[in-house]
């Protein structure tokens, strides 16, 4: 299922309306300091859902795959996670005291490592032109969701290190957390396929 007006050419969805130019650096500097930025805000959004609120990073990081192609949208979320690293409060329900390097030890460290992951699958689909077929899309995004939440449900059942002092939930726990997330994120892929959709033809040569 294709949009008729679909772009003619493939490539970053930023590229059609932000050209590289004569300081590509540059370029791709601001355009990772924002994305980070947009990052972080959408970690700290809690929309009210059945069974669980969603934060809106889900949502985010195939916005930033599909724009900046899976290079620069792959280095965009790693300088997020080392804002994090050093201590930032960039991730959700994170205060300054429980920043830093113990939490990517913590229960959503899988989750974090997922997203760099995440962010590349759609970025490379979008630059071979995944952006065209709605179906398409929504097949890349679903899968890099897949790829997501493995390494994330791997970490927690088995290494992630808890507050009491244990070291993994277990496969089954994880499941049941995990299943609380999906309702979410369909819906969240559903608006990603749009808003992406929308774009492409919109900015369609």
């Amino acid at each position: 299922m294709a949009y008729q007006s679909a772009a003619e050419h493939n490539g970053p969805l930023v590229d059609r309306i932000w050209a590289v130019g004569d300081n590509p650096a540059l370029r791709k500097i601001i355009l990772a300091v924002v994305g980070a930025a947009l990052l972080t805000l959408s970690a700290k959004i809690q929309i009210p859902f059945y069974p669980v609120p969603m934060t809106m990073q889900t949502l985010m990081i195939p916005l930033i795959g599909a724009a900046y192609g899976w290079r620069l949208g792959m280095a965009t979320v790693m300088l997020y996670l080392a804002q994090g690293m050093l201590g930032m409060p960039v991730f959700a329900n994170t205060p300054p005291a429980v920043a830093g390097p113990a939490y990517f030890m913590g229960p959503t460290a899988g989750f974090l490592v997922g997203f760099v992951a995440f962010a590349g699958i759609v970025g490379f689909a979008v630059e071979k032109g995944a952006a065209r077929s709605i179906l398409g899309l929504t097949g890349v995004i679903l899968l890099a969701k897949v790829v997501l939440f493995t390494l994330g449900g791997l970490w927690l059942a088995q290494y992630a290190n808890l507050a009491n002092g244990a070291v993994g939930i277990g496969f089954e726990r994880t499941w049941g957390v995990i299943q609380g997330f999906l309702l979410g994120d369909l819906l969240k892929t559903g608006i990603a396929v749009a808003l992406i959709a929308v774009f492409a033809r919109k900015t369609a040569v």
